[in-house]
């Protein structure tokens, strides 16, 4: 039995969460909801969530969209099970993991709301999304398969691979800059107007290169109308938003655990309603598991059993926090830094101020500065100048830009820092 976690290590963290968290403390005790409005800001309760973390802070890190730090209470699980394994060996393996495995499978599927037999873990969501695609069995030649600009790259060259492997017509648009609800659906409904052949959708929930939150229920509804099957993109989703895959109306998706939830590096799954399952060919001709089995949709080989095994302590601590309690944080953290720059004129913020299509993530653009080489620079200059962490993104059709990432551990002093910084680069 994976043994859970005590993550309420202070006095004052522990008072915060038993009037607030909307997860359980113990079995059967139900808690109230937060007010996410007020939370967000509550200087006591984010001190001691951050006090879970131990950050190197010389560099403000505002990339962490990357991947997640591991809290000290789920770092110190993580390093117990390489311990574990690592002294029991294959004893281990071949006597427990698997039950072991089959636990940590049902925690991922109760905590997204789901069946166990809905999902499969990957080493992270691209896998999760390349089988997807790689394994999606309805396509005949002829039909079109649909991708935009802010999808991430390695499932649009998935989705490009289509057009050698299945003989589908390939066909990409541009997110408009700058996005509105009412602009991104009807670019949505004018490409699937306009393709009527379209059979597959790659849709991106939130986007990793400008963190638009797309309005993926109205999509999904939009796509299935025209006989078109929606695989979502959800690594950087579930973590920072509130999700419910019934209101989402997906039959496919991929996650990610360890950028949002803060599992350790190399973990995933994915997601395949129930009665879609024979629409995703095997992989490789798995035949570990019988074809109605979702796990041989995915085969991975020998796993990170101690990465694995720590999935639940992540899931433990995001679930003590809240989902409602994350949102609400990073949505404040990235309105701070840009409402402090809304008045430098040569900085473009790219995603939208609608508190309904951005989350954490938000990425700006210095006017004129579209190329590799200017984003490049200005990243750089940056974090060796004033110690502040981006990243360049590139792939958005209107250029280049730089990505702000800041997670629950993020303080508003590291916020101030690239405030500072950008009212001197953008000068």
């Amino acid at each position: 039995m994976i043994q859970r976690r005590n993550f309420l290590i202070s006095g004052l963290l522990t008072t915060m969460m038993a009037a607030t968290r909307p997860a359980q403390a113990a079995e059967g005790i139900a808690l109230p909801t937060p007010d996410p409005s007020k939370l967000a800001t509550d200087a006591g309760f984010w001190s001691g969530v951050r006090d879970l973390y131990d950050v190197d802070r010389s560099t403000a890190n505002l990339e962490n969209g990357y991947w997640g730090i591991m809290a000290r209470p789920v770092l110190e699980t993580y390093v117990e099970n390489i311990q574990r394994v690592n002294r029991q060996n294959t004893v281990y393996a071949r006597k427990s993991f698997d039950a072991d495995f089959s636990a940590v499978r049902d925690r991922v599927a109760g905590a997204l709301g789901v069946s166990p037999e809905e999902i499969a873990i990957t080493r992270g969501a691209t896998e999760a999304l390349q089988t997807l695609i790689a394994g999606y069995n309805k396509l005949q030649p002829g039909d079109a398969v649909l991708y935009a600009d802010l999808d991430y790259d390695s499932m649009q060259y998935a989705m490009g691979m289509l057009e050698s492997r299945r003989g589908v017509a390939v066909k990409t648009f541009a997110i408009p800059e700058p996005a509105t609800r009412e602009a991104v659906l009807e670019t949505y409904r004018k490409v699937l107007e306009e393709t009527p052949r379209a059979k597959l959708l790659l849709l991106t929930h939130l986007s990793h290169r400008t963190g638009l939150v797309m309005p993926v229920r109205e999509i999904a509804a939009m796509a299935r109308a025209k006989g078109v099957d929606v695989i979502l993109d959800a690594a950087h989703s579930w973590g920072q938003l509130p999700l419910d895959m019934t209101d989402l109306g997906v039959d496919f998706a991929g996650f990610n655990l360890h950028k949002w939830i803060g599992a350790p590096v190399g973990l995933g799954f994915l997601y395949i309603r129930k009665g879609r399952l024979a629409d995703i060919d095997t992989h490789m001709g798995d035949k570990d598991w019988p074809a109605e089995d979702i796990r041989s949709r995915i085969h991975t080989g020998t796993l990170n059993f101690a990465a694995a095994l720590t999935i639940p302590a992540a899931l433990d601590l995001h679930q003590t926090i809240g989902v409602a309690a994350k949102h609400a944080r990073v949505s404040h953290l990235r309105n701070y830094w840009v409402e402090r720059i809304a008045g430098i004129g040569a900085i473009e913020v790219l995603t939208p101020n609608d508190p309904a299509l951005h989350a954490g993530i938000t990425s700006f653009r210095i006017k004129g500065k579209v190329s590799k080489d200017d984003n490049a620079a200005i990243v750089t200059r940056l974090r060796d100048e004033f110690k502040v962490l981006t990243v360049r993104r590139a792939g958005v059709a209107a250029g280049q830009c730089i990505r702000v990432s800041p997670a629950v551990y993020t303080t508003e002093a590291e916020l101030d820092r690239l405030v500072a910084a950008l009212t001197v680069v953008a000068a």
